[in-house]
């Protein structure tokens, strides 16, 4: 629960009396934060990230509200707790890379220390130590217990309902202080700022507090035009690197990027620079109020008459910063103004130098524009996908069974060997893509590989159509057979428009598009014309870099012959499948019975050592339920992409008669590395046989070698601590870097029916990996391989 603070003495006789009101908006409108934080876990699925953002919002109005508390008490306790609930916020968005039982550890003594605090605050009104209404300190402290309670008995049982029953009791005692605190008016700026140094009663220093006052409050247009000015900049530097065609993808995205430089701006403000100028001016207020006394007195001393002047420059620019203080804190455009006046030169550095620090997420407003969009599309991707489907189903034949939603590449033999490529998460466009592109092309122009595959994240940041030029074409340029393709979840947040544009086929991608179009009701930017330029411009694209592409009816497909099948299932956002597209994969499993099967998803079933689906998830075509689908028939190899790396892992069969299945993570195409599976790569993993690349010693030698002294805290905080509570997977995104070694990676498949067996071989850089680059389990490899030999994977025909 939230901190009111102690009453705090009235101000001197003389001084005027402040202006004292409640401000009912913010305490309204954190009560509803209170219920809609309660109900998150019953309206919608991703309750925590929704949890997490409303406890950040309440942060935020907490903050506000404490700088116009008339207390200087109250105004304390607001920032602190507002602060503390923004930081219980930012957990519980990052929830899943932290530690489960951390987590609750985290948040249930947050509590219990608050109550241990209120408790000795009644100790010191009962012992008569202090005065204070047993309501100030009996509530907050039976309302920590309760939830510290609260998440002792449920912990991760009913997780959710934890983390909201948490945050529900949390924004509630927040609603309470704001609703009972006084607050001051910014029009008392000036008076208060004089009472704070005991000078009120000088009339010459009431008029400088006046005319100052007036000043700053003329001054308020001016710092609008520079807000403006600056604002307008950070928008044309992002929308530059961003790209822009005049969608509204295209202009939404600068846009919350410029958001989220304003949220940097007014933290670097509340949190850095005003508390900074405030500690120093705490230190220097006792030369201040000798340096009011000699200004105003009539001292004697020559140094101090000649020093006048000097003097009151200085004193005039305290009493300006006191009164600036003031305004910000009683009005909230004042403390908005002020907040980017201050912050916005610094979140403008950080915009403009976030790619050579490497940090690819946690100061990078593009990818937190990003980040929206993935919230956007995992509410409406299966929405989409299906009325793709159905209305491509409706409009053009697609076949049945093994032939539904099918490609044949060109001299695939029906019963003859053949091989083929899988690639996952490509598309950066940068130096981590373009490495890999000759290990590409070569593996790729082997005379018995017959297509490529990419199984995750064609292109970033958002799967937008001006991006595939530079993060598709041309890193495949010189692949002459067919590119086949599921969807990541970043190529989603385009609502699919550039990813159906380039691989299905002319007249079923507009088929898809327009479906699209009609399940969103028509509220969307796309329209006919657009859809008819998207469809030419991947025409277009595709004859200057003849990459043969264009071939698919929807974002899965299937490749069938007499013996072998390769299903591909677009798992979207959020690890799951629709409907419409869980009927076409039960029908092509049917069809491929007594075949060697291979399927390839959008997300790992396993990675970083772990199981990635929920065994209590009841969604019935979740991760979970797809892995049992799967299970059920047979299948024997499961590979995906989205952890961007290469992972093995071996399954055993839970009952005699069925195959083993292997499971390969192959997500290491050109995205940055998932250095947290190396990093932290568990005692017990998930299956007994594994093997991942790159290693620990390999990963630990690149982040020491490059990594720059004022990172170094964080590397050993990873290190030594496992990036505790958080994951080392979560932390490493501090350490990539676009510089050799390079780690990237992808598979070549070779289906070989006439010795009664599958090869998969991975690649790197260098060419066809070697033992020596893989961290493996003790039975891998083979006793007669040596660690010079080229890694292989044989698998038997059942």
């Amino acid at each position: 629960m939230t901190d009111a603070g102690p009453p705090t003495p009235s101000p001197p006789a003389g001084a005027p009396a402040p202006v004292r009101r409640h401000v009912r908006g913010v305490g309204i409108a954190l009560f509803a934060l209170a219920g809609l934080a309660l109900i998150t876990p019953i309206a919608t699925d991703s309750a925590m990230g929704r949890v997490g953002l409303l406890l950040l919002i309440a942060g935020l109005l907490e903050v506000y509200d404490g700088f116009r508390r008339s207390r200087d008490a109250d105004a304390r306790a607001a920032w602190v707790n507002g602060a503390g609930t923004m930081l219980i916020g930012v957990v519980v968005l990052n929830s899943t890379t932290l530690v489960t039982s951390a987590f609750l550890i985290v948040l249930g003594a947050w509590f219990f220390v608050d109550a241990l605090r209120y408790a000795r605050r009644g100790v010191a009104v009962a012992r008569g130590h202090a005065t204070l209404p047993w309501r100030a300190w009996a509530f907050p402290l039976l309302g920590n217990l309760t939830v510290a309670l609260v998440i002792l008995l449920l912990r991760e049982r009913v997780l959710p309902l934890t983390i909201a029953i948490t945050a529900f009791l949390r924004i509630l005692g927040a609603a309470w202080n704001v609703l009972a605190a006084p607050v001051l008016a910014s029009t008392d700026a000036g008076d208060t700022a004089l009472v704070d140094l005991g000078l009120h009663d000088n009339p010459a220093l009431v008029r400088m507090a006046d005319r100052l006052e007036e000043e700053e409050v003329a001054r308020g247009s001016f710092d609008r035009e520079w807000i403006l000015g600056f604002t307008a900049t950070l928008f044309a530097l992002h929308a530059g690197r961003m790209g822009f065609d005049g969608s509204l993808l295209a202009a939404v995205s600068p846009a919350v990027a410029v958001l989220g430089d304003w949220f940097i701006a007014l933290l670097v403000a509340a949190f850095v620079v005003t508390p900074a100028r405030l500690s120093f001016r705490k230190l220097t207020r006792p030369l201040e109020r000798y340096a009011w006394s000699v200004s105003i007195g009539d001292s004697p001393l020559w140094v101090a008459r000649h020093g006048q002047r000097v003097a009151r420059f200085w004193l005039e620019a305290r009493l300006r910063f006191a009164i600036r203080v003031r305004q910000a804190r009683y009005s909230p455009r004042a403390a908005l103004r002020r907040g980017l006046r201050i912050g916005l030169p610094a979140a403008a550095v950080i915009a403009a130098t976030v790619p050579v620090w490497g940090m690819s997420w946690y100061f990078d407003t593009e990818n937190w524009a990003a980040g929206v969009w993935n919230s956007w599309a995992e509410a409406r991707t299966d929405t989409w996908r299906e009325a793709m489907v159905r209305a491509v189903i409706a409009a053009e034949p697609v076949g049945a069974g093994a032939s539904a939603f099918a490609v044949t590449p060109e001299g695939l033999p029906p019963a003859g060997d053949f091989s083929f490529i899988v690639i996952g998460d490509t598309g950066e466009g940068d130096a981590s893509q373009h490495v890999l592109r000759d290990s590409l092309l070569t593996a790729a122009g082997q005379p018995d590989v017959r297509f490529v595959v990419l199984s995750s994240d064609v292109v970033y940041p958002t799967g937008a159509m001006r991006n595939y030029e530079a993060n598709f074409w041309l890193p495949f340029k010189g692949v002459r057979v067919p590119v086949y393709a599921i969807p990541g979840n970043h190529d989603w947040y385009d609502a699919l428009e550039g990813f159906v544009a380039t691989f299905l086929t002319p007249s079923a991608a507009k088929v898809a598009m327009r479906a699209r179009i009609e399940a969103d009701e028509r509220i969307t930017s796309t329209t006919d014309a657009d859809i008819d330029a998207l469809v030419e411009k991947a025409g277009f694209l595709g004859r200057e870099y003849r990459v043969p592409v264009g071939r698919q009816r929807a974002p899965f497909f299937q490749v069938q012959t007499d013996t072998f099948a390769l299903i591909a299932v677009d798992t979207g956002v959020a690890r799951r499948v629709d409907d419409a597209q869980w009927a076409w994969l039960e029908r092509a499993l049917a069809a491929a019975r007594g075949k060697f099967v291979m399927v390839v998803l959008g997300h790992p079933l396993f990675a970083g050592g772990t199981y990635q689906a929920d065994p209590d998830d009841d969604d019935p075509t979740g991760l979970a339920a797809l892995h049992a689908l799967l299970r059920s028939h047979g299948v024997s190899i499961v590979m995906a992409g989205d952890t961007h790396d290469l992972e093995y892992y071996v399954e055993q069969p839970q009952r005699s008669g069925m195959p083993t299945m292997h499971h390969w993570v192959n997500g290491g195409g050109g995205a940055y590395l998932s250095f947290g599976t190396a990093l932290a790569w568990p005692a017990s993993p998930a299956t007994t046989t594994w093997a991942h690349y790159p290693g620990y010693r390999d990963v630990r030698a690149k982040i020491e070698g490059e990594t720059p002294w004022w990172k170094r805290p964080a590397w050993w905080w990873t290190r030594d601590l496992g990036a505790w509570p958080f994951t080392a997977e979560w932390l490493s995104a501090l350490f990539d870097s676009n510089d050799a070694p390079f780690f990237q990676s992808f598979v070549e498949v070779r289906v070989e029916p006439s010795a009664r067996r599958v090869r998969v071989l991975p690649w790197g850089v260098h060419g066809r990996l070697r033992w020596r680059d893989l961290h493996a389990s003790a039975d891998l490899p083979a006793d007669d391989t040596q660690p010079g030999d080229p890694v292989e994977w044989v698998l038997p025909w059942r």
